[in-house]
């Protein structure tokens, strides 16, 4: 019974990840995962902490959150210099 939940706020935040202050449309496939995986971690531990804030309050506090995160972030890949 405990995967539904998890399940159900998998899905609405995919089909929600629109709603990003950042430009998604150009990001990979791998930062919109991670994107979205900041922001059921941040939810699940804003919502265990504060018995009383709302689903929706919640996943607007953490998708600002993560939108700051991402905002000052380089957009391409990390690679290693090899040079020594």
């Amino acid at each position: 019974m405990r995967q539904v939940p998890i399940v159900w706020v998998l899905s609405s935040l995919l089909l929600a990840e629109a709603s990003f202050a950042v430009d998604w449309k150009h990001q990979s496939f791998a930062t919109k995962r991670q994107a979205a995986a900041m922001v059921v971690d941040c939810m699940k531990k804003r919502m265990s902490r504060d018995r009383l804030i709302s689903y929706n309050d919640a996943a607007k506090l953490c998708k600002q959150e993560v939108s700051k995160q991402f905002e000052g972030a380089p957009g391409g890949p990390l690679v290693a210099d090899t040079k020594p």
